[in-house]
């Protein structure tokens, strides 16, 4: 089928925001009284809290103190670390590429829409984009794919005919789910023996990386057929 649309994640694959995630939620469960290790925390993001939380809590935490300690980790994330947040090289040159191809592009992340909204500013593509989707639009975030089928419909093309660009094994995985091909990006820090087992088809290092060898990666014009 021929390749219309690229979905995006964006923390970690277009803005380099993990470790500040990962730090957030350490502040916040040390606010609230529960103690967890960051390099266990980090492995963990790229999951909105819906999927991080049970990893770290137990049920009755969560039903007891997890609406507070979301909100808690929100208002930090964005007053500590979301002004500091910079994009990794080549996002919107590469984003141009794609939008010279003919191809639509759509961001999907496990973000809330609100901290969305600034990342298109930090990453300069919101005049890219054909559609973004985040956590407001999703009732289960990734692994899940409810935020890839969403990004799906909002633009109207078909699993077969879209592609998704991610850090994370979680974006490999809820891409899979939702029947769509995954490329890895290494700049979020998981390894690439982590993103391709997860199903990515190939790995690149970075937006510029994947921008610098374009004709030779699955969003190069003689790919549309794979």
């Amino acid at each position: 089928m021929t390749l219309k649309a690229v979905i995006f994640d964006v923390d970690g694959t277009l803005i380099d925001s993990n470790d500040q995630h990962a730090l957030a939620w350490l502040k916040t469960f040390r606010r609230f009284g529960r103690e967890a290790r960051f390099e266990d925390i980090r492995a963990q993001i790229g999951k909105g809290g819906d999927q991080l939380m049970p990893v770290f809590l137990s049920p009755q935490d969560i039903e007891a103190e997890g609406e507070a300690m979301s909100q808690f980790r929100v208002e930090l994330f964005k007053r500590e670390f979301l002004p500091g947040l910079q994009p990794f090289p080549g996002v919107r040159e590469l984003f141009q590429r794609i939008r010279a191809d003919g191809r639509e592009i759509v961001l999907a992340s496990s973000a809330s829409g609100q901290e969305l909204a600034r990342y298109k500013e930090i990453a300069d593509v919101a005049d890219l984009l054909d559609g973004a989707t985040s956590s407001d639009d999703a009732e289960h975030s990734k692994p899940e794919p409810d935020i890839f089928l969403a990004a799906l419909q909002r633009v109207g093309v078909q699993p077969d005919e879209a592609l998704v660009i991610g850090d994370t094994p979680y974006d490999a995985q809820a891409a899979d789910k939702a029947g769509v091909r995954s490329i890895g990006l290494l700049c979020g820090g998981f390894p690439e023996a982590v993103l391709r087992e997860a199903g990515c088809l190939s790995v690149y290092r970075d937006p510029s990386q994947l921008l610098e060898i374009y004709d030779q990666s699955p969003l190069a014009a003689r790919a549309e057929q794979a």
